[in-house]
């Protein structure tokens, strides 16, 4: 992670070292400290907004739920499902019943097959995950926020003892997906920062606007592995901060989700056409729940 001064802040800015060093005090710049007499603030941290937006009936009824431990509304519903079908594209061998009564009970319960650890570390963690972007869904999109995620789904995993894997941080070995190459891990920052800085210029986000950051967050694949996973929350997660109905890549559709990816740029439709029919199985849980949208 880079860190710059409070001057370095300002400039990069527009705005007076005054206000800068008054944010730092009041704790409003997330992992900025004193060092001696100056305050040092990490690069990529974002501005604050700029008055309040709308909580959605969804939202307000997600962070209700997940503060009262309500079980079987779109809270249950949606830790539940997100985190069976994201994990299980990605290879999971947990079925939905296993998810559903490892959020619930905290145990895997009585199976005649093995199970891998792995797995299981895995989906607790996206419980996890899904809960720092319901909690923090407002906050400016940044690289630190991204690796925060990463770092907590893969965090007690084999992958996290291996020396060349690091967990919450960007990869150090060259990857490919789906047997296409992706971005040399010493341009994955630049990359990520170029596509960050694109993407928070807009000043409404639209859902094409959502899609087409996750396929070229995917292109650049930043993480050593984690990659889709990571990308899916965080479509979730800005889908919701805009007050656009989120969605969930169902197994069913993970042929076309992949088709979409790599067609995007040429027939934008394959993919824009996989979110709306994921999107439309979320609508008809937000009628089922009678939640607003």
């Amino acid at each position: 992670m880079e860190f710059i001064t409070v001057s370095q802040y300002a400039e990069l800015h527009n705005l007076s070292e005054r206000t800068v060093r008054n944010w730092c005090s009041e704790g409003k710049r997330d992992g900025a400290f004193l060092s001696g007499k100056t305050w040092i603030i990490p690069a990529d941290t974002p501005l604050p907004r700029k008055g309040k937006r709308r909580v959605s009936p969804l939202m307000k009824r997600l962070r209700e739920e997940k503060a009262g431990r309500v079980s079987g509304g779109i809270y249950h519903r949606t830790q539940i499902d997100l985190t069976y079908n994201s994990n299980h594209i990605e290879g999971s061998r947990l079925t939905h019943e296993q998810t559903r009564y490892i959020f619930e009970t905290n145990t895997i319960g009585i199976t005649d097959e093995s199970v891998n650890v792995d797995d299981i570390v895995e989906t607790t963690n996206h419980f996890r995950c899904i809960d720092l972007i319901i909690d923090r869904a407002e906050e400016r999109l940044s690289e630190s926020f991204i690796k925060e995620l990463h770092h907590t789904l893969k965090t007690g995993t084999s992958d996290s003892r291996k020396d060349w894997f690091n967990v919450g941080d960007y990869k150090k070995l060259p990857n490919e997906v789906g047997g296409k190459a992706t971005c040399p891990p010493e341009q994955v920052h630049q990359r990520m920062k170029a596509l960050l800085a694109a993407y928070n210029a807009k000043k409404e986000k639209s859902l094409e606007d959502i899609i087409d950051l996750h396929q070229r967050f995917e292109l650049i694949h930043p993480f050593q592995d984690g990659n889709g996973r990571v990308g899916r929350l965080v479509m979730f997660k800005e889908c919701l901060a805009n007050g656009i109905v989120p969605f969930i890549i169902t197994d069913d559709l993970k042929f076309f989700y992949y088709r979409g990816l790599s067609e995007w740029g040429q027939v934008n439709g394959y993919l824009t056409d996989t979110c709306l029919s994921a999107q439309d199985n979320y609508k008809a849980l937000l009628n089922y729940f009678k939640i607003k949208y």
